[in-house]
């Protein structure tokens, strides 16, 4: 199982501040847990502050089809937004990403493993639960699951041709990362470095959650 916890409200806020919003809540299959009222809560406020353009409540988004189906009939919405919040474990926010990569998709949700049976998505998204969610600085694209070797501070000096030096059939995640920024006119973002990772962090929630 895995569990999605809410980021910050500050860092959530960070996101959004003075830009129009289009919130996407996927309350997930059975193997995700969704902290559903703390989301409830959040967006009522953001309503009131109104700059929502619209918020839609669903499951499975990780199913492409479907989720093209759903959001079709908001395009509207979605296109008066300059932000696609989405609230989900880390594929739903991928999947999101890929589908609308001319928006500026962010994760309002860190994602975090539990013991037990673990869903299993078909789709080339991946989410490896690692607890800090990097989606909301790499453009929607994960660089611990993209990359053979999980960087987070951009490429390694092994690609070659937009391949990886791991597997030559792998686009080098970091690439990706920097045409889908270059593509929302976001590369400026690349020069603030990622903190230092916390690997404590899914521990701590792992233990804290065993006996949910």
């Amino acid at each position: 199982m895995l569990i999605t916890q809410l980021k910050s409200k500050e860092t959530i806020v960070s996101l959004v501040d003075g830009k129009k919003v289009f919130v996407i809540n996927c309350q997930g299959c059975k193997e995700v847990h969704f902290p559903e009222k703390e989301a409830e809560e959040f967006q009522k406020e953001l309503a009131e502050v109104g700059n929502v353009t619209g918020i839609i409540t669903t499951d499975y988004i990780c199913n492409p089809e479907n989720m093209k189906l759903r959001l079709q009939k908001h395009r509207s919405a979605i296109d008066a937004a300059d932000v696609v919040l989405v609230f989900s474990c880390g594929v739903g926010v991928q999947t999101i990403a890929e589908y609308l990569e001319d928006k500026k998709v962010c994760a309002a949700c860190d994602t975090y493993p539990l013991p037990g049976f673990q869903g299993v998505t078909p789709l080339e998204y991946d989410c490896d639960q690692c607890g800090e969610c990097y989606l909301n600085i790499t453009g929607g694209i994960c660089p611990i699951t993209a990359c053979s070797k999980s960087l987070v501070n951009g490429p390694c000096g092994g690609t070659k041709n937009g391949k990886c030096e791991v597997d030559s059939e792998m686009e080098c995640g970091w690439e990706r990362i920097y045409r889908r920024l270059a593509q929302l006119g976001r590369l400026e973002e690349l020069k603030c470095p990622v903190k230092i990772r916390n690997y404590a962090t899914d521990d701590e929630v792992s233990k804290q959650t065993e006996n949910c």
